[in-house]
């Protein structure tokens, strides 16, 4: 679909990916994506899109936040649309806004899904790929095993399935593959990755925990989020509190609490990836269990493709 040499996406993660991580993981075969919610403004995302389109002519995609804490949907979009990127992926939220406008384009649409009935919904909207989020996804996880996900969507849908979560090695990406995923979407091992520009503490915090030590937060976007238990997460706690829920009970002031939340979460977030601090909250997938040191993206990619170390 994207003439690529290995069926992998960088997954597009918030404040971590960017196009210099991209450009390795483009010239490694692979393809790779960063979120549009990177970049504060308009000119910065198109700077950033048409900086990486001089350096390579080869495929890649924007990450585009589809639901109501996303108030810059519109201008994000029309700049993927202005400069003709290869494909967007869609995360929380309804995309079909976003797979007419991309489509008028030529550009492909891959929506994140974690359940059948989302993704037959995407599928009748038209989209070009799911990306099965499973349950043990960096970021925002899905609720289900990849084992059970990846089977049943390949049974009732007609589209490729994209597994996201839970790949770092090359024999967890031939199990997945082996379960019918046409492809995998691997973010977590290459936040500890030299070309990585988050901070060295949160490259280190991937490489130190383990699985045992990835939970669950709703306190960061509104959503449930996955990130490494730190004295200031355990600190804070996971869970939402009393006012926090109340609002997100009501109607009319729900998607206002998720704006709140979602951005003080994501203040919280920027502050701790590139900056020294106590109140460490750092986004991983339980992945880092197998992450056992700081490498060049290339050499992740040779890790996954099981290609010979020079």
């Amino acid at each position: 679909m994207l003439g690529i040499d290995y069926p992998i996406i960088m997954a597009p993660m918030f404040l971590v990916s960017d196009p210099v991580m991209i450009l390795e993981g483009l010239q490694a075969g692979i393809t790779g994506a960063f979120p549009a919610l990177n970049y504060k403004t308009d000119a910065e995302l198109r700077k950033a899109i048409g900086d990486l389109k001089q350096q390579t002519d080869r495929p890649f995609g924007i990450n585009l936040i589809v639901n109501k804490s996303n108030p810059k949907l519109k201008q994000q979009l029309q700049a993927v649309v202005d400069l003709k990127v290869a494909f967007v992926i869609t995360s929380l939220g309804n995309p079909k806004e976003v797979i007419e406008t991309c489509h008028s384009k030529g550009i492909k649409v891959f929506c994140d899904v974690v359940d059948l009935k989302y993704a037959q919904k995407v599928e009748k909207l038209g989209a070009d790929a799911l990306i099965a989020v499973n349950n043990r996804a960096g970021g925002h996880p899905g609720t289900s095993d990849a084992s059970e996900l990846i089977p049943l969507l390949k049974a009732n849908c007609t589209l490729p399935v994209i597994s996201a979560g839970g790949v770092v090695t090359h024999q967890q990406a031939v199990e997945t593959l082996d379960l019918g995923a046409d492809g995998l979407s691997i973010g977590t091992p290459f936040i500890a990755t030299h070309e990585c520009k988050v901070a060295i503490d949160y490259k280190n915090a991937v490489v130190a925990y383990g699985a045992a030590d990835i939970v669950t937060t709703n306190k960061m976007s509104g959503s449930p989020l996955h990130v490494i238990k730190t004295p200031y997460v355990e600190q804070i706690g996971t869970k939402a509190n009393l006012l926090e829920r109340l609002l997100n009970k009501n109607r009319t002031l729900k998607k206002f609490a998720k704006m709140i939340i979602f951005n003080r979460g994501m203040k919280t977030m920027e502050k701790a990836a590139f900056s020294a601090t106590y109140k460490n909250v750092w986004v991983a997938g339980p992945g880092i269990e197998y992450i056992h040191e700081i490498k060049p993206v290339k050499e992740v990619i040779g890790m996954l493709i099981d290609q010979p170390q020079q």
